[in-house]
C-alpha cells in the first residue's frame, strides 16, 4: 500500500508534526470499523480477524484503512459463535478470552479494535472527540466480551450514535475487583489479565 500500515506512520513526523492529524486518524478509526463490520457481518462467511493492530490496518494513497494480513483469520459461517484455536498473535493485542482458552469470536477483534483506538489517540486533537474515542475503545476493551459491543455498534458510536446510552449503561455492570483472601484458588494467566 502507498502509505504502508498505520503503524509505521504513527512514529513518522513531517516537519515536526505527525503524519496523521486528528481528522486522519478519526478516517482511519472509522475505515476499520467499516472493514470489521463487513468482515463480521455481511460476507458470505463471517472472518474473524484476530489480530486487528496497528500493524495490520493498511493506508492507500487517500489514507484510507484497509484491513490486511489475515494470516490469524478464520471463517465462520452464520451459525457459528466462536471458533476455538492454538492463540498467536501480538500480546497486548490479543483478547483476554482468546489468551486464557483459546476462544475467539467477532468479539476477539473488537477487543483488538480497542487498542488501536488508544494508539491513534496522540497528537492535537479535538477534546470531546478524544473523551468519545477513549469510551469506545473502553467499552471495547471490557473483560467480560459479553459486556463488549459488537462492531457494527462500535461502528455507530464512532459515526456520533447512541454513545451515550452504552457509556451510561456499561458504569452499572458490575466487574470483580478483587478476590477473597480465604483459600485462594491457584493462580492461571487468565486471573492476572483480568485483575490488570
Amino acid at each position: 500500500m502507498p502509505n504502508g500500515s498505520v503503524m509505521t506512520r504513527l512514529k513518522d513526523h513531517i516537519h515536526g508534526r505527525p503524519a496523521l492529524d486528528w481528522s486522519r486518524r478519526k478516517r482511519i478509526a472509522l475505515g476499520t470499523a467499516r472493514g470489521l463490520v463487513y468482515l463480521h457481518e455481511q460476507c458470505d462467511q463471517r472472518i474473524i480477524h484476530r489480530d486487528v493492530k496497528a500493524a495490520n490496518i493498511l493506508l492507500d494513497e487517500d489514507f484510507e484503512a484497509v484491513v490486511g494480513d489475515f494470516g490469524l483469520a478464520k471463517l465462520l459461517d452464520h451459525r457459528d459463535s466462536h471458533v476455538t484455536t492454538t492463540v498467536r498473535g501480538t500480546v497486548g493485542h490479543i483478547a483476554p478470552e482468546y489468551l486464557s482458552t483459546g476462544q475467539s469470536s467477532e468479539k476477539t477483534d473488537v477487543f483488538g479494535f480497542g487498542i488501536l483506538l488508544l494508539e491513534l489517540i496522540t497528537g492535537n486533537f479535538d477534546r470531546i472527540e478524544l473523551e468519545e474515542m477513549v469510551q469506545i475503545s473502553l467499552l471495547c476493551t471490557q473483560f467480560n466480551p459479553l459486556h463488549r459491543p459488537r462492531m457494527s455498534e462500535v461502528l455507530r458510536m464512532l459515526e456520533g450514535d447512541s454513545l451515550a446510552d452504552k457509556w451510561e449503561a456499561s458504569q452499572t455492570v458490575e466487574t470483580p475487583r478483587s478476590r477473597s483472601c480465604d483459600n485462594p484458588p491457584p493462580q492461571r494467566y487468565s486471573d492476572f489479565v483480568e485483575e490488570s
